[in-house]
């Protein structure tokens, strides 16, 4: 065998798969979560997910939204089931947080996200503030 025979076949490389943004396979578990119907194991979720997703990688995810509160789990067999913490609006709510931990300035995007709002949303979140505080006071 010669030195042009041992690299011929290098020239044709594999295409190399594209890299997922950071919190976006975090986002697609979750959702996976959420379209399940109770609790879930995690080479389901790896199935729903598809693409070439490792278990592990899989595996990794869940601990980490376990960690952050946003996911919990239950024995299932010598492995666990797992199923979102929260509802709908608490999987939005976790989104939106995710995109202003990436942000550098966040009282510019909070600022910019408040003058997007319409005025009833706006209303809404005044309202929401002000119980958030009168909590926090008690």
């Amino acid at each position: 065998m010669t030195h042009a025979d041992e690299h011929e076949g290098q020239g044709a490389r594999q295409p190399r798969l594209r890299r997922r943004a950071q919190g976006e396979l975090e986002s697609q578990v979750l959702a996976a979560l959420h379209a399940a119907r109770g609790p879930v194991s995690a080479a389901w979720v790896q199935e729903r997910i598809g693409g070439d997703l490792a278990y592990t990688t899989v595996m990794t995810i869940l601990t980490r939204l376990l960690a952050k509160d946003v996911v919990t789990r239950e024995r299932a067999g010598r492995s666990f089931a797992w199923l979102p913490a929260s509802d709908e609006a608490g999987l939005a709510a976790f989104r939106m947080r995710k995109v202003l931990d990436g942000e550098s300035d966040r009282e510019a995007v909070l600022a910019s996200f408040v003058t997007t709002l319409t005025p009833d949303d706006e209303e809404l979140l005044r309202g929401l503030l002000g119980q958030a505080g009168a909590e926090a006071d008690d």
